[in-house]
């Protein structure tokens, strides 16, 4: 079967082989032919060594497929089921399951050490213990989540990673109050998803910052107030707040200096939000005086912050009165063959989403 594999850690393109084939099926596994997955910055992330990951590997991690075999005594899903990929299962049985803490599960990382696919030349990993930038592959049962018929399968690939983490930062995390002023520092498809959850908990403003022009237009189609480069931050803070800083700022690219100058609009007793994938070695200052006498509140937002599965039907719902657009974050789209054009899409912002069909 196809899949895109990355051979070496900082190589910068992908090579899509027909060689690969999906490996670990057995009980308690399902095999899933992919139909449609999303490109997530954490896939580019791990492709450059920001996050770790073993190579060589299959990225990709936002996915939807269908069910094409299951393995014994796997009963939440059958042959036939429409399913959405999820890179985070949680096990039920862990301290942090048992606390209602889900999202911080770390069963499903445990899958990351473990060959999901082969080459005539040796193992290939899966990024986050999944990888669907393939044709088919094999997970825990507890990775495939079943979707109702209504949902395409693009749709509910974005709800695999992006949307859920976007919507779940303002929903869960931030729990955003009515009526107050946000800012959302990176407009890709976690960031719009911010600006649409900050918009549906009522924010009276929403300011989006992003180097590129494209991206603050789209915003602004989707909730934000006003959009900004970000040299124009400093005056988008006094036109909106009077200098004080909003309260509730959000990152979401992952970088040190963009998590401060979030910190340092976010108003004194404001909450700083830190939704992007950073690097291990890439660390965040802040001096003591300030962290205390500032009363910031910062809130890291792992996978949404809140029960993955929950989060799942209520984006559907949500998707489904109207209330949220996850067509338009879908700006792009490539078949497998034509992987790296959505490489350097994502690189270069020109793209929220691009969905690649499989």
């Amino acid at each position: 079967m196809r899949a895109a594999v990355q051979h070496e850690i900082g190589q910068d393109k992908l090579d899509v082989h027909d060689d690969v084939e999906a490996v670990g099926f057995g009980p308690g596994k399902v095999r899933i032919r992919v139909r449609a997955t999303g490109l997530c910055h954490s896939d580019l992330s791990a492709m450059n060594g920001v996050l770790p990951q073993p190579a060589p590997f299959v990225p990709g991690h936002e996915g939807a497929g269908e069910i094409i075999d299951v393995g014994d005594g796997v009963s939440n899903v059958k042959t036939g089921d429409r399913v959405v990929v999820c890179w985070l299962p949680a096990c039920g049985a862990c301290p942090a399951c048992k606390r209602g803490q889900t999202e911080l599960c770390l069963a499903g990382f445990m899958n990351a050490g473990t060959p999901n696919f082969k080459r005539p030349g040796g193992d290939v990993f899966g990024f986050a213990g999944t990888g669907t930038f393939t044709e088919e592959v094999v997970v825990d049962a507890g990775c495939a989540v079943p979707i109702p018929d209504d949902v395409p399968y693009d749709i509910a690939a974005l709800i695999g990673c992006g949307v859920t983490t976007g919507l779940g930062a303002a929903l869960n995390t931030a729990d955003v109050d009515a009526g107050s002023s946000v800012a959302v520092i990176g407009c890709g498809g976690v960031g719009i998803s911010a600006i649409q959850g900050a918009r549906l908990k009522g924010a009276a403003e929403i300011v989006a910052v992003d180097p590129v022009a494209s991206r603050r237009e789209a915003a602004l189609t989707f909730g934000a107030t006003k959009a900004v480069s970000p040299d124009g931050l400093p005056d988008a803070k006094q036109q909106v707040t009077g200098g004080e800083g909003f309260d509730y700022v959000f990152e979401v690219v992952g970088k040190s200096a963009t998590a401060r100058t979030a910190y340092e609009n976010t108003r004194r007793g404001g909450t700083l939000v830190v939704v992007g994938a950073g690097a291990l070695d890439d660390f965040l200052q802040l001096n003591m005086f300030e962290l205390f006498f500032d009363e910031k509140r910062i809130l890291p937002s792992m996978y949404g912050g809140g029960d993955v599965l929950r989060s799942y039907e209520r984006t559907i719902a949500l998707w489904r009165a109207g209330r949220i657009d996850l067509e338009g974050l879908i700006t792009h789209r490539v078949p497998l063959a034509e992987i790296n054009e959505a490489l350097d899409q994502m690189r270069t912002g020109t793209a929220l989403r691009t969905c690649i069909e499989i």
